[in-house]
């Protein structure tokens, strides 16, 4: 009954949309029959913030999702917040309650058996330019972690061979250099050379350019990144981000230190750079339990 009212004041007072009063509707019969299942002698009126805290731990004990909760939730704090105000409860047990947080998304990466797939077994071309591009966008990605708008921003001028260290320029302006190895230099010394031979520069001075000579945009790269891991894996996420998410990983996963990482990444905090630690471990978990006889 008392459902049905707070229902109707949804749908012809607050003129809320078909799917959340079907959500809030739902919501609130399966906390019904939650504290009805406990208690059958207890009420919407007699309900304290003790049920509906054990409502949510068994949500989440079945696996419910944290954002399903917290709108499960939500729909019991509107429930009591329009009883009380015709008067059908004398309190509101859940206004202090809070939600459980929501998850960060762990971060997708490529496998490193994958990028060596894509790196140096697929069938390149070292003549068609646009694939000797391609090939060195995606190694300069995955060996330096760079975000696209600072690779998108290089210049010829910020490539030092003598250093073998790169010059960018990210977040806020902020400029760091990021040291590199052999195959970087072997690659980008081939694209250039190439580039050099067959683009007619308008751009000048800009490290990547397109077949027309332009310097390369986000939407360009990010279309070429994509294209190539399709190739080699099936994670949804197939952008420039998910190649420095894959850097960060490698660099975690054989040894390299939270703050060196941090470093290369330009990340202002270490805090920033954690969630690769639980991105390694939950590697971790996955072998461990591929391996052990037991596990």
């Amino acid at each position: 009954m008392m459902i049905g009212q707070f229902l109707n004041y949804l749908r012809y007072e607050r003129n809320a949309s078909p799917r959340t009063v079907r959500l809030y509707g739902e919501s609130l019969h399966d906390f019904e029959s939650y504290f009805k299942d406990k208690d059958s002698q207890l009420s919407w009126a007699s309900v304290d913030a003790d049920i509906i805290r054990d409502w949510m731990e068994s949500m989440m004990d079945r696996g419910v999702m944290a954002s399903t909760v917290n709108t499960r939730l939500s729909a019991v704090r509107s429930f009591f917040r329009f009883a009380l105000s015709r008067g059908l409860v004398e309190s509101d047990p859940s206004h202090a309650l809070k939600g459980p947080k929501r998850q960060k998304p762990l971060p997708q990466f490529v496998r490193e058996s994958e990028m060596d797939e894509l790196l140096d077994f697929s069938d390149w071309s070292p003549t068609i330019y646009k694939e000797v591009c391609a090939r060195t966008i995606l190694v300069l990605f995955y060996e330096t972690g760079m975000r696209c708008s600072e690779l998108t921003g290089l210049n010829d001028t910020d490539v030092d061979y003598v250093n073998h260290q790169l010059k960018v320029t990210g977040k806020r302006d902020k400029q760091r250099l990021i040291p590199f190895g052999s195959e970087v230099e072997r690659t980008l010394r081939d694209y250039q050379q190439r580039r050099d031979e067959e683009v007619r520069r308008e751009d000048a001075g800009a490290l990547f350019l397109s077949e027309k000579g332009r310097r390369l945009t986000y939407y360009q790269v990010y279309t070429c990144v994509r294209k190539y891991l399709s190739l080699v894996t099936t994670i949804k996420k197939r952008s420039p981000h998910v190649l420095r998410h894959t850097f960060a990983t490698a660099m975690l996963n054989n040894g390299a230190g939270l703050e060196s990482v941090r470093k290369l990444l330009g990340h202002e905090s270490v805090a920033t750079t954690e969630i690769y630690t639980h991105t390694t471990f939950d590697q971790l978990k996955r072998v461990y339990k591929d391996a052990h006889p037991r596990a």
